[in-house]
């Protein structure tokens, strides 16, 4: 039996330049996306309290979300530490959790380190964790509310039949 909740939901990549990365992917069919720019984020990165500044962009191919990730800052977190380990790239797989707290207590008894965790301030959780032989740098566990359960059926059916047209859009304020 496994720890993990369901299948893989998402991939995310951690980025320098979200523009190029959004213009390679692009290319590639994928999209439309989602952007959100200059967001603050305030977590816990290996115990420590931790707040940086981040743009996301989020699109589906079929079933799975494609996360892109550039943090705009150089505060400690595990975007700067996979940067300076292995520069740009595959970073994460994602599963979204019903019962977050289930999980999380699974992922405990497995003796998975949690590296990056925070969202109570937003009202989703969220948890990156390092199990042995993961073929991703670390695997986050995303709480899935009502809220996130709505922006992945709301991006997943985006994707849907897109023509291509307006391939990249702003989210939120």
């Amino acid at each position: 039996m496994t720890v993990l909740p369901g299948p893989v939901r998402q991939i995310g990549y951690v980025v320098t330049d979200l523009d190029r990365a959004l213009a390679s992917w692009l290319e590639l069919g994928v999209g439309p996306w989602f952007v959100r720019r200059g967001l603050t984020l305030t977590a816990s990165y290996r115990g420590e309290p931790c707040q940086i500044t981040q743009s996301l962009a989020m699109a589906n191919s079929g079933d799975l979300q494609v996360e892109l990730i550039q943090q705009e800052d150089q505060t400690p977190s595990v975007f700067t530490e996979f940067l300076a380990a292995r520069g740009e790239g595959f970073h994460q797989i994602a599963y979204w959790a019903e019962d977050f707290d289930a999980t999380m207590q699974a992922v405990s008894a497995a003796g998975w380190p949690v590296v990056w965790s925070g969202g109570e301030d937003v009202g989703t959780r969220f948890a990156y964790v390092e199990p042995p032989n993961c073929p991703a740098s670390v695997v986050e566990i995303m709480e899935l509310t009502e809220i996130t359960a709505g922006m992945a059926e709301f991006v997943r059916d985006a994707a849907t039949d897109w023509d291509g047209s307006d391939p990249i859009r702003a989210l939120g304020g």
